[in-house]
């Protein structure tokens, strides 16, 4: 399954991935200032070129079908009209195992600072200098996000973050990074991870929620997902407990200093940035930090940091324009009305309760084990 998320291939100079393991040539850059098209051929991305539906070769006005690819199995359908997937259990559960059976493991990390407030206590974000993304200390609410592949292969192919919410199960990502021609069925999320370690466990989707307009023709200006999450292999419970999470902001204006971060596919330690959010146009934001990226897209652009619990106000993820952007530039889908609904749409149903002090014990966590082939 392709894994690389954003629209370009990482700048050396900027930190990025160095020679992606079975990933096609770098992509065509026009020139200097023009964006790069992609890991496909030119003008089109990777992914476009691997999904076409019927190879054909035209010899003498006869059309011979070569091949006919089979439907990735670990995609879904879903409900279409409504942009939701209900994730079927045992695919998130085998998903955790397989990231365990790699070179992960759960280890309880530290307590988490959870904010006893509503509001966000701002914090001054002076711009980054130099003007580069950096690596940064793991954020409990913000984490990679693992698709593992047919072999089980355990790669973290975007970035998510724990959004506040009533049910408190909520993160937010890119939709690119769970709906691509279908519903991802094998998705992890790993917060607050470092150096092999998910210190505040792993957890799977319990329902996908994007906007019908990405599904219909992957608009960016509907580039944004919200999971229901629980944890793998265990009742009860809900990450904002665990994590703390960020507020959610809708129709922030444009111009306010922001902090992007993200986690690069071949890392386990996120990178960060700090400058303004500027308006690429009425419904997408523009972030102009190098160094973000294959597996940074979906990453918080965050506002108002709390310096007591490092939290923030979640206003974009990366994504939109060209699914996130460049080694130069990132985008995000503004947080407007459309982004409002999705989030009401993602929180209108009761979540989990939090465990009882006198429950029995739960399961300590998903073991690893052989993910099956089909």
């Amino acid at each position: 399954m392709e894994t690389s998320e954003r629209g370009t291939v990482p700048a050396d100079s900027a930190g990025g991935a160095a020679g992606d393991a079975g990933v096609p040539a770098a992509g065509v850059c026009p020139g200097p200032g023009e964006p790069c098209t992609g890991r496909g051929r030119e003008g089109v991305p990777l992914r476009v070129t691997l999904a076409l539906g019927l190879l054909t070769v035209v010899m003498g006005g006869t059309v011979l079908a070569l091949s006919s690819p089979s439907r990735d199995p670990f995609l879904a359908p879903g409900d279409t009209a409504t942009g939701s997937y209900s994730a079927n259990p045992a695919d998130g559960d085998q998903a955790a195992a397989a990231v365990l059976a790699g070179p992960y493991h759960e280890r309880p990390g530290p307590p988490v600072a959870v904010a006893q407030h509503d509001s966000v206590m701002a914090s001054p974000l002076s711009r980054s200098r130099p003007l580069l993304a950096a690596p940064a200390a793991p954020s409990p609410a913000i984490g990679a996000l693992f698709s593992p592949d047919d072999e089980g292969k355990p790669v973290h192919h975007c970035t998510a973050s724990v959004v506040r919410s009533p049910a408190g199960d909520l993160i937010a990502t890119a939709a690119h990074c769970v709906h691509d021609d279908g519903f991802r069925t094998r998705l992890v999320f790993a917060p607050g991870l470092h150096d092999g370690i998910a210190p505040y466990g792993l957890w799977v989707p319990t329902r996908i929620h994007v906007d019908p307009r990405w599904i219909r023709d992957r608009d960016p200006d509907h580039d944004v997902a919200f999971l229901r999450v629980r944890r793998a292999g265990r009742t009860g419970g809900r990450i904002a407990d665990v994590t703390g999470a960020e507020h959610i902001r809708f129709d922030t204006p444009a111009g306010r200093p922001a902090q992007l971060t993200g986690y690069p596919e071949d890392r386990d330690i996120p990178v960060s940035c700090r400058h303004t959010a500027d308006a690429q146009g009425p419904a997408q934001l523009r972030f102009s930090c190098p160094g973000f990226p294959n597996g940074t897209s979906g990453g918080p652009m965050l506002t108002d940091l709390d310096p007591a619990t490092g939290t923030g106000a979640l206003i974009g993820v990366i994504g939109g324009l060209d699914e996130g952007g460049d080694d130069l530039v990132s985008y995000s889908s503004r947080f407007g009305p459309d982004v409002a609904a999705l989030y009401r749409r993602a929180t209108a149903q009761p979540g989990p309760r939090p465990p009882q002090a006198d429950s029995p014990a739960v399961a300590s966590g998903v073991r690893p084990r052989a993910a099956p082939r089909s």
